[in-house]
């Protein structure tokens, strides 16, 4: 970038701008934004059914919901998650759901403000109690913590630290 300095004509302001930016735009020496970031195949699950949802839980790791409609927020904690996947694999799952295709799920989340995220962890079976029960189905108990930090991966750094919750492979 140095000759984008030594070249500076007082007179053609535009065009030593574009010779600015055309050299760092080839160079790859502009100022770095965050954004594309080169992650990879995508680590966020696209939800398709609750039976889906269990067996993820069922695996052990703590489950990052976004509970999402369609608009510019959405798409910007698109590439949150896809980076905090991405950074968290395999230790923390990241899942979307889009509420309009799955109305039943996002309403027992009891929220009426969109997006929001909850983590779901550490599933244990409850025990089938009373005469009606069906010895078919098996529940469980999740805690269910809601997100409130920075929306960012280093927000969800900060909060698996706060909870204790495991995110990487190293011990706690």
């Amino acid at each position: 970038m140095e000759t984008c300095f030594e070249d500076i004509d007082i007179d053609q302001p535009v065009k030593n701008g574009l010779l600015c930016y055309s050299q760092s735009h080839i160079t790859g020496e502009r100022y770095y934004n965050g954004y594309p970031k080169d992650l990879g195949p995508s680590r966020v699950i696209h939800f398709t059914s609750e039976r889906e949802f269990v067996q993820i839980l069922h695996q052990g790791h703590p489950v990052v919901v976004a509970f999402t409609i369609r608009g510019d927020l959405t798409k910007h904690l698109d590439k949150v998650l896809q980076e905090a996947a991405a950074e968290f694999y395999p230790h923390v799952k990241f899942m979307r759901v889009e509420c309009p295709k799955y109305p039943g799920f996002c309403i027992t989340q009891q929220r009426k403000e969109y997006p929001f995220i909850e983590i779901f962890h550490t599933p244990k079976q409850a025990a089938n109690e009373g005469r009606g029960a069906d010895p078919n189905i098996t529940k469980y108990f999740v805690k269910v913590l809601p997100f409130n930090y920075s929306l960012s991966a280093y927000g969800f750094r900060e909060f698996f630290k706060r909870y204790g919750i495991q995110s990487s492979s190293e011990p706690k």
